[in-house]
């Protein structure tokens, strides 16, 4: 006896590499000292603002997670005599892998990896007729590393973090001792003004230091950032030695990404 059969397809879902963001939004204010040799052999000082858009990816079931980074300053400085003015702007942009660590029951999570990190801005010397501004742009590969504490006070929770990063090896751009923008954009007079960089000539530090708090069902995060960004090249000197307070918000919420999946049986009829 021949039986008859039809087939009956069915969708499965499947789940597929969720993962937890946390995102802050933060405002920071502070103190700056900038020193440029090729504008001024004066340090200036003053005021600095700073947005900081910063965000961990964690990947379930994964020891690792991507760090983004967004970071733009203002700063208005002035020199020791208070008659003449610089204006600074800079633009950070991290991107790295950390893997972690967990101890004492996730209470205490490690992180450590590295981050591509670029860097591009302008200082101005309101002063200067001849050669006013100078450019600065870097790219950088930076050792990153990082410890989250999460502990609870009367069943709220609370949590602290520690994260620096040191650049490595890189390449930065920086005119020559006395060659002026013009020679550069304009004559095509290249003097070696891409710079290979290493901790022997861009001795640099960037560390943040934060503590999470809930109110009104709202995470808060406050803390300091320091940023120190040094170089010596092309018998140039500048640094910017930045102290700032930070205050904003903690976004933290899952992705849940599903994989739809055809199976198929036999049935008979």
């Amino acid at each position: 006896m021949a039986h008859s059969c039809r087939v009956i397809a069915q969708e499965l879902d499947t789940l597929v590499s969720p993962k937890t963001i946390t995102n802050s939004q933060l405002i920071g204010i502070g103190k700056t000292q900038i020193l440029d040799t090729y504008l001024s052999p004066e340090k200036y000082q003053g005021q600095e603002v700073t947005y900081l858009s910063h965000t961990i990816r964690d990947y379930d079931g994964k020891p690792l997670s991507k760090l983004i980074r967004h970071q733009g300053t203002f700063a208005q400085v002035h020199n020791r005599a208070n008659n003449a003015n610089e204006l600074a702007g800079m633009y950070y942009f991290s991107y790295g892998w950390l893997y972690n660590w967990h101890f004492f029951s996730n209470q205490l999570i490690v992180k450590a990896g590295g981050s591509i990190e670029a860097n591009l801005g302008f200082v101005y010397n309101t002063r200067n007729s001849n050669n006013p501004a100078q450019a600065r742009a870097a790219l950088n590969i930076s050792p990153t590393a990082a410890a989250e504490y999460h502990f609870y006070i009367k069943r709220l929770p609370f949590a602290v973090r520690y994260e620096f990063a040191v650049p490595l090896v890189g390449a930065m751009f920086s005119p020559n001792y006395g060659q002026s923008y013009y020679e550069i954009f304009s004559r095509d007079n290249y003097d070696h003004n891409i710079v290979f960089t290493h901790p022997g000539n861009i001795p640099s530090l960037r560390h943040m230091f934060t503590a999470d708090f809930t109110l009104w069902h709202q995470t808060f995060r406050i803390g300091y950032l320091g940023n120190y960004q040094q170089a010596r090249v092309n018998h140039l000197k500048q640094h910017q030695y930045s102290h700032a307070f930070l205050i904003g918000w903690v976004n933290r919420f899952k992705l849940i990404r599903y994989r739809e999946k055809r199976k198929t049986r036999l049935s008979p009829y």
